[in-house]
């Protein structure tokens, strides 16, 4: 059968790439488009929507009057597209769908939107491929040459909502937000900041984790070009952008993607596959070449149009496992008989050895809780083929074991050394994440045990765990200085507690171990190796001491840390040391520069000729109360 193709958006090759659910770039194709006919000026639609009986543009342009602007097939796989001449951008638009009975849908938002209106309103906007002039090149260029895996990554999680807002209570732009966000997190030493989800969604205390305009940055701060300004702007700062990415699941709002064409398109019809049980959401039919397709073409748009270096993919262990959240009956098992959705695994899969072929510069991160093997492993040796993947064993044992007594601590002592059984299992990265102080958890200072000084020592002692810790670190805004309330989106951080000399004393520690992290190749070469961690001693559970090595790629180059988990100081405790000499103290977690009461070893110390731990040389230590020493061996003297 001949198609119609007056005036097409969709070329032979766009049908059949779509049709198979290999169009990279289906964004430049679907949804609305600026476009000139015959020198007329206008927008092209494009829509999927294979079991409807017709499909109509609708808008302020035409009074929402379905019958003015009828879309016609493309190709014999769904596809619909027409040309509507005078439209320019800014105006409103849906698409009106007669379902495969001919019933009258809910008028849908456009999948492709690149602008939407701010909620409560819920129609498309028509807006261009966003245009902007970069100046991020030499960021981008310094991208292409790096390793990621060796390389310091110290993230600093956010939600642009509620970082900061006008003295009025209301938001803050992207480019306000950038202006004072860039030299922020780069002075205290952050690498990378990552952004709760961007894409365009509904309702606000969904934090963007319930998603409808997924080629849509959020109008809550801005239009496309401002989002970019605010990406070219950290660039500029030196700091890299990580995006909360949702591919998991959607929200069953008439407008979205439910039921869009009148069948179940994008989300399982059966309810066991379909729906999450735990968050009234729907769940992507992943078996579906083209809602593959709709969701890697998403993945590279945020890459290709928005310079994006990382997306952090959420809830992944939802998607592995087909019994997730549910009782036995309440869910469908695999062909094999198992609870693996094997269709989720070979999306993403697909996902990751597309992102890395098309922008092998940039990473994932998948949020998965599970055991799941090879989660941050190539797809060619069987893994998932993320470049990291978050530890949330690691970040559930510390809060645990540092949510004890000091007089309970030796008889948990396991929780805290348990993680460096497996620590180079994965390319992990260790998240104090926005999870952690909310619904009820109280913030990371409200979790630390003791009175108000011993509250402020555990929570260095936190910090300087995780940044001793082997794996990417991550840090959720206000953690860095101490924020004492859960965080609520709906308010500002509290910013005037950085005039408390014990928060400031936070923020200026964790400014110092981001220096530290950064500068000693000792503490983030090695952070996805097995030879980048070793145990001095792990096992003085008595008096909760800890004692480790961490190395570079160098051997020879490292740093010997040492943790006193109690409030009691312990002098002339000696751990044996690979090098003789004179080790200085690189960091003193209680120092009185951060609200600790300045004991230790006046920044230096010497060993002795007395073996300990295997080494034949040891250093006789004063450990502070609840704190933790970073060592190095100090250069020698000049003649």
């Amino acid at each position: 059968m001949e198609w119609p193709r007056l005036a097409s958006t969709l070329g032979d090759l766009d049908l059949h790439l779509l049709g198979e659910g290999t169009h990279l770039r289906a964004y430049e194709k679907l949804g609305a488009h600026l476009r000139v006919v015959d020198g007329v000026e206008g927008v092209g639609f494009a829509v999927w929507a294979p079991n409807a009986r017709s499909v109509s543009v609708v808008g302020d342009f035409n009074g929402w009057d379905g019958r003015a602007h009828p879309l016609a097939q493309a190709g014999p796989n769904g596809f619909w597209e027409a040309f509507v001449p005078g439209l320019v951008p800014g105006m409103l638009y849906k698409f009106e769908l007669h379902g495969p009975r001919g019933n009258l849908l809910p008028l849908k938002a456009d999948p492709y939107a690149f602008r939407c209106e701010r909620a409560p309103g819920t129609a498309s906007i028509v807006h261009g491929l966003p245009d902007f002039s970069w100046s991020d090149q030499a960021w981008l260029e310094g991208r292409r040459k790096a390793k990621a895996h060796a390389e310091p990554m110290s993230i600093y999680e956010l939600h642009l909502g509620s970082w900061r807002r006008r003295p009025d209570g209301s938001f803050m732009t992207y480019q306000e937000i950038a202006a004072d966000l860039a030299p922020y997190v780069s002075w205290l030493g952050f690498t990378h900041v990552q952004l709760l989800p961007v894409t365009e969604h509904p309702y606000d205390p969904s934090w963007g984790y319930q998603p409808l305009g997924m080629f849509a940055p959020t109008c809550r701060f801005g239009g496309p070009e401002d989002f970019k300004a605010f990406v070219d702007t950290m660039h500029q700062a030196g700091l890299g952008v990580i995006l909360d990415w949702v591919p998991a699941h959607f929200p069953e709002d008439a407008h979205g993607l439910g039921s869009f064409d009148g069948t179940h398109l994008y989300e399982h019809a059966d309810p066991r596959q379909g729906r999450h049980m735990d968050w009234g959401t729907l769940i992507y039919n992943f078996g579906r070449v083209e809602v593959q397709n709709y969701l890697i073409s998403n993945a590279l748009f945020w890459l290709d149009q928005f310079h994006v270096d990382g997306l952090r993919v959420d809830a992944v262990a939802s998607m592995l496992y087909l019994d997730y959240s549910r009782e036995a009956g309440q869910w469908i098992p695999n062909r094999h008989g198992g609870r693996e959705n094997l269709e989720a695994v070979a999306f993403l899969r697909r996902l990751n050895e597309t992102i890395y072929a098309q922008h092998p510069d940039t990473f994932t991160v998948a949020e998965e809780s599970t055991a799941w093997p090879a989660v941050s492993r190539p797809t060619d040796v069987g893994g998932l083929g993320f470049g990291f993947k978050w530890d949330m064993g690691w970040m559930h044992d510390t809060l645990r074991y540092l949510g004890q007594g000091m007089m309970a601590r030796p008889h948990h002592h396991d929780d805290i050394t348990f993680s460096m059984l497996y620590h180079d299992a994965e390319n992990y990265v260790l998240p104090l994440s926005h999870d952690e102080v909310v619904h009820g958890k109280r913030s990371l200072i409200g979790r630390m045990p003791g009175d108000a000084w011993e509250r402020m020592a555990n929570l260095r002692l936190l910090y300087a765990w995780l940044y001793a810790h082997g794996g990417k670190k991550l840090l959720f805004m206000g953690g860095e200085f101490a924020q004492g309330r859960e965080w609520n989106h709906d308010t500002a951080l509290d910013w005037g507690l950085l005039e408390q000399p014990a928060h400031k004393g936070i923020h200026d520690l964790v400014r110092d171990l981001n220096g530290l992290y950064t500068t000693h190749p000792a503490l983030h070469e090695g952070d996805c190796q097995a030879g980048g961690f070793a145990w001095i001693d792990c096992g003085d559970r008595f008096n909760s001491v800890l004692t480790l090595l961490r190395r570079a790629a160098d051997p020879a180059d490292f740093v010997a840390i040492a943790f006193n988990f109690t409030a009691l100081p312990r002098g002339g405790y000696r751990i044996g040391v690979p090098a003789q000499g004179t080790y200085a103290e690189l960091l003193n977690t209680d120092s009185a520069y951060y609200g600790g009461r300045n004991q230790g070893n006046t920044g230096r110390v010497d060993t002795e000729p007395i073996p300990a731990h295997g080494f034949p040389q040891s250093l006789n230590l004063t450990l502070p109360p609840l704190a933790a020493l970073f060592l190095k061996p100090a250069p020698p003297k000049r003649p």
